[in-house]
C-alpha cells in the first residue's frame, strides 16, 4: 500500500502525517500538491489521505474553498472508483464538503479552540487515547442522516471517558451521539476529528494512533506493528 498526502495552502499536519507513516510506521508515502491532478501513480489498494490545518485559510467555511481544489476533484474520482480516502480534522471537513461523507463539522458547543489528549471508542470497542486540536470539531447531521449512519454502522468512533463510557463530559465539542468519525457506506472513505499521526511516535508516550491508521486502512498489511 502507497499513501498520497495531499498538501493545502495552510495546512499544517501535513509533514506530521508524512512523517507518522514514514518513520513510525515504515510506509511509502507521495506528497501531492492541491493544484496537481494526477493520481495515475496510486491504484484503488494505495490511501489518499487529506491531513489537518487551515486549508485556504477557512476564509469561507472550514473545507469549502478546498473541496474545489484540482486535486480533490481527482481524489473524488479516486474515492468513487473504491479507493481509500482518509480525513482527519480538517480533512474530514473537507471529505463532509465534497460530499463523500454525510454531515457537517460546526463550530465547537463551547464557542473556544481545543486542544487536548481525549479517549475515544472505536466501533468494536477498543478505547484509544489521541490529541484533537479544533475549532469547529463538532459533528452533525440531521436526524434522517442520523439514523442511517447508526442504522449502517457507520459511526468509527465516538468520544468517551478512559473507561470507555460515552457522556457529555468526555465530548469536547458537542459533537451529536459524541460522534468522532465516521465512514461513507462502501467503507473506504473515512473521517476523524482527532489526530492519530499525533499519536504514532514512542517518543511522544503514546502509539494509540499506529493502531488506528492499521484497523482503518491497511486491513493487517502495515509493517512493524506486532
Amino acid at each position: 500500500m502507497k499513501f498520497g498526502v495531499v498538501v493545502f495552502p495552510g495546512s499544517n499536519c501535513d509533514r506530521d502525517m508524512h512523517d507518522a507513516l514514514r518513520h513510525d510506521l515504515r510506509q511509502e508515502v507521495v506528497m501531492l500538491w492541491h493544484k496537481d491532478s494526477d493520481l495515475s501513480q496510486f491504484s484503488t489498494e494505495d490511501c489518499i489521505i487529506l491531513p489537518g490545518g487551515f486549508s485556504y485559510g477557512d476564509y469561507l467555511r472550514c473545507g469549502a474553498i478546498a473541496r474545489f481544489s484540482p486535486m480533490m476533484q481527482s481524489v473524488i474520482e479516486f474515492a468513487n472508483a473504491g479507493g481509500r480516502v482518509f480525513g482527519v480534522c480538517n480533512g474530514f471537513q473537507i471529505l463532509c464538503e465534497s460530499l463523500l461523507l454525510p454531515g457537517a463539522l460546526l463550530r465547537n458547543a463551547n464557542q473556544q479552540f481545543v486542544c487536548k489528549n481525549v479517549f475515544i471508542k472505536a466501533d468494536n470497542d477498543e478505547i484509544y487515547k489521541i490529541p484533537v486540536a479544533h475549532g469547529e470539531g463538532r459533528y452533525y447531521a440531521d436526524d434522517q442522516t442520523l439514523a442511517k449512519l447508526e442504522a449502517n454502522g457507520q459511526v468509527i468512533f465516538r468520544y468517551c471517558d478512559e473507561n470507555g463510557k460515552i457522556t457529555a463530559e468526555a465530548n469536547p465539542n458537542g459533537a451529536i451521539n459524541n460522534i468522532a468519525g465516521i465512514c461513507n457506506e462502501n467503507r473506504n472513505v473515512f473521517g476523524m476529528m482527532p489526530h492519530p499521526e499525533r499519536a504514532c511516535s514512542e517518543v511522544l508516550g503514546n502509539t494509540d494512533g499506529r493502531q488506528i491508521i492499521k484497523n482503518l486502512l491497511m486491513a493487517g498489511q502495515l509493517v512493524g506493528l506486532e
